[in-house]
C-alpha cells in the first residue's frame, strides 16, 4: 500500500479506557514518520468482537487485543503462531496484504526482551506469584530462559493444578506451593509477580537483603510496595511498563514492517503518560 494511504490500528478490550497502547503506538508512528497512520482504542467485548473483526478492510494494519479477547479472537483468525498457540492467547492481530488475519502473542517475547535489557538472560530457577493468563505467559517466557524448576505460589488446589498443567504443556518443571508461603519465593534468583494491584503489598516486609531480580508486571500505580522494597534492598527490578513497551515494539514491527521499533521513544511516551495520571 502506498505510504500516503491512511492506515489504521487500534487496541480492543473491555474495559479499555486505561490502556496505554495508544500512547505507545502513536509515539512510534511519530518517530517512524508514519504521518498517515492512526491508532485508537475501542471498548469491545466478546460478543461484539466477531462483528468488529469482520469489518476490517484494507486500511487496517492490525489490532492489539487485551482482556477479555485474547482467547476469543482465535476462532476468527486464519492462522496463529506457535507462540500464541502455546498459551492459547493472541494479543496481536495483523491483516496481511492479501486480507488474511494472523495472530501472535508478543507478551512472551516481550517478557524475555524486558529481562534481557536488564541483564537477565538465563536463570537456574524462578518463582511465579499468582496464576491465570499472565502467569501462563510468564511460564512460557521462563521456558526460554530458566534451566531449572519454577515454583508457583497460588491460592487453592485448582489453580495449582492449572499451573502444573501449563508447565507440562510448555515443558517447564512447575512446582506449586500455597500462597501463605509466598515469601519463600524471594529466595529464587528471579521472581515474577503476576497478581492484581495490592495483592503482594503484605509481602514487602519479607523482602530479604540483596535479593535477585523481581519482574512485577504491574505499571500503575508504580512502584508497587514490593518493587520499592526490592529496590531499597539492592535487588534488580523489571516493571510492567518495561513489558508493555517491549511487547508493543514487537506489535509495531509486525504491523508496520519497520524494524527495529523505536523503543526509547515509546518508553518515554509511556513514562510521561503515567506521570500525568
Amino acid at each position: 500500500m502506498p505510504a500516503t494511504e491512511r492506515r489504521r490500528a487500534a487496541v480492543l478490550g473491555s474495559p479499555i479506557a486505561h490502556s496505554l497502547s495508544p500512547v505507545l503506538h502513536r509515539a512510534a508512528y511519530r518517530e517512524l514518520g508514519l504521518d498517515t497512520w492512526s491508532y485508537d482504542r475501542f471498548d469491545v467485548d466478546e460478543l461484539a468482537l466477531p462483528g468488529f473483526v469482520a469489518g476490517l478492510d484494507a486500511s487496517w494494519a492490525g489490532l492489539s487485543l487485551t482482556m477479555p479477547l485474547k482467547r476469543a479472537v482465535i476462532p476468527l483468525l486464519d492462522e496463529i503462531t506457535d507462540t500464541a498457540a502455546a498459551v492459547e492467547a493472541v494479543n496481536t492481530l495483523v491483516r496481511t496484504e492479501d486480507g488474511r488475519l494472523t495472530g501472535d502473542n508478543t507478551d512472551i517475547p516481550g517478557m524475555v526482551a524486558a529481562l534481557r535489557e536488564r541483564g537477565v538472560e538465563k536463570v537456574e530457577a524462578a518463582a511465579v506469584l499468582g496464576a491465570g493468563a499472565t502467569a501462563s505467559s510468564a511460564l512460557a517466557a521462563l521456558a526460554r530462559i530458566c534451566s531449572g524448576p519454577v515454583t508457583a505460589y497460588v491460592r487453592g488446589e485448582a489453580r495449582a493444578a492449572e499451573m502444573r498443567g501449563w508447565g507440562e504443556r510448555l515443558g517447564v518443571d512447575v512446582r506449586t506451593s500455597a500462597w501463605d508461603d509466598a515469601a519463600e519465593a524471594f529466595a529464587a534468583p528471579l521472581v515474577v509477580a503476576t497478581t492484581p494491584a495490592g495483592t503482594t503489598d503484605a509481602l514487602a516486609a519479607a523482602v530479604p537483603d540483596a535479593p535477585g531480580t523481581l519482574f512485577d508486571v504491574l505499571y500503575d500505580p508504580w512502584p508497587t510496595r514490593i518493587a520499592a522494597a526490592w529496590s531499597a534492598r539492592g535487588g534488580k527490578v523489571v516493571g510492567g511498563l518495561d513489558l508493555l513497551v517491549h511487547q508493543a515494539v514487537l506489535q509495531v514491527e509486525q504491523m508496520t514492517g519497520r524494524a527495529p521499533g523505536p523503543l526509547a521513544a515509546m518508553r518515554a511516551a509511556g513514562e510521561s503518560a503515567l506521570a500525568q495520571r
